[in-house]
């Protein structure tokens, strides 16, 4: 079969603005345009990922399931995969990811792969329980780093069919920003033109470990007057955090932004980029933030350690040191030159190594090398 007229049926937990929502997105328009057949299955919902799909002339369906354990949903899904007759089944996510492996089988006419996107440390027993009783139950995992290989290797998932594929960042997230955009989004942020502004983007979540961040940026306010936070995401712990700088005096230089549906307006108006977490996959959000020039802070978890070399293309400090973490926003505001140059460098590793296209190319030759095992034998 030529690789460039596949049948591809991707199964996702929601189509909500997400990195993993986003990738696939991503991986399905780009083999779409080839020639391949896909579509796309929403286990819960669909969400802001659905449209592009649909414009992009992929079918999408919602099979709204309810229950955490739903046999409706998982026949639905039976019928998709039977009505389809796909070649390739890739689900992402836990939750798809145990329906199709329960479907799978060493006579089912579909190729199995699953994709892991974090260090899933927060998975409950029962879905570690899981995970391992269906870990031979397909043909691949993809996951997106080095860190979540390891991960999944150690819960036993065996090394042969673990396959790294590194997020990809598109063109749009590495255009230059523009002054006019950085203005009227700061205006409409109510944040002084001024200022400098460090930014974060994600799930306000203890994972991110934003309480850190908040204390480092009351520590770089006891010796600055214009660093100022914005904070985009939803998540249970913003009632926490918005107490926590109210706690901190940060209250008048901090600003929790809810869901942006734009992150080009938002990296376009601060000053850089920082992210704490304890646990990480690849971070989309750090990813986009590199390509866009700003200069980052990261914690020195292993997986940001496989995006950011410290002072080559970003500063790395140690988890939830927040005296680091303020000492380098203070580095990057007096010192615009090295902002500047740290940016330019992570912008250029961005553009050289984590490009969309090569992720749909190793996705497809990842596709190619299963089927072509069927052919074979």
């Amino acid at each position: 079969m030529s690789s460039s007229s596949r049948r591809i049926l991707y199964v996702v937990p929601t189509l909500d603005q997400s990195g993993a929502e986003k990738q696939l997105t991503l991986l399905a328009t780009g083999l779409a345009a080839k020639g391949n057949e896909i579509e796309v299955v929403a286990l819960n919902r669909g969400g802001y990922f659905e449209g592009q799909l649909k414009n992009a002339g992929i079918p999408v369906t919602v099979l709204n399931k309810r229950l955490r354990v739903d046999p409706v949903t998982h026949g639905r899904l039976r019928q998709v995969i039977r009505r389809f007759r796909p070649d390739i089944v890739h689900s992402w996510l836990f939750s798809a990811n145990t329906h199709v492996r329960m479907l799978h089988s060493r006579r089912s006419p579909w190729k199995c792969v699953v994709a892991e996107r974090c260090v899933d440390s927060w998975k409950a027993s029962w879905q570690l329980f899981l995970d391992r009783r269906l870990k031979t139950s397909m043909d691949a995992m993809v996951v997106n780093s080095e860190s979540v290989a390891e991960f999944y290797r150690d819960l036993g998932v065996p090394g042969e069919l673990i396959h790294v594929i590194q997020n990809g960042v598109g063109k749009a997230d590495s255009e230059s920003s523009d002054e006019s955009i950085r203005t009227a989004w700061r205006k409409l942020v109510a944040l002084p033109r001024g200022a400098f502004v460090v930014g974060s983007i994600g799930r306000l979540a203890r994972q991110k470990r934003l309480d850190s961040l908040l204390w480092a940026l009351h520590l770089a306010n006891m010796a600055e007057t214009d660093v100022h936070g914005a904070f985009a995401g939803v998540g249970p712990e913003r009632e926490h955090l918005l107490e926590l700088s109210e706690k901190y005096d940060i209250s008048h230089c901090t600003k929790f932004l809810g869901h942006q549906e734009s992150s080009d307006e938002f990296l376009a108006g601060i000053d850089a980029f920082w992210l704490g977490s304890e646990f990480e996959g690849q971070s989309n959000s750090l990813m986009e933030a590199m390509a866009a020039g700003l200069p980052v802070i990261v914690s020195d978890i292993p997986a940001n350690l496989e995006l950011v070399t410290h002072d080559e293309t970003g500063i790395v400090v140690p988890l939830g040191d927040s005296a680091a973490f303020a000492t380098a926003l203070r580095k990057l505001k007096s010192d615009p030159d090295l902002a500047a140059r740290l940016g330019a460098a992570a912008r250029q590793k961005m553009l050289d190594e984590f490009s969309v296209q090569a992720m749909i190319d190793q996705h497809r030759s990842l596709y190619d090398e299963l089927l072509a095992g069927d052919a074979a034998s």
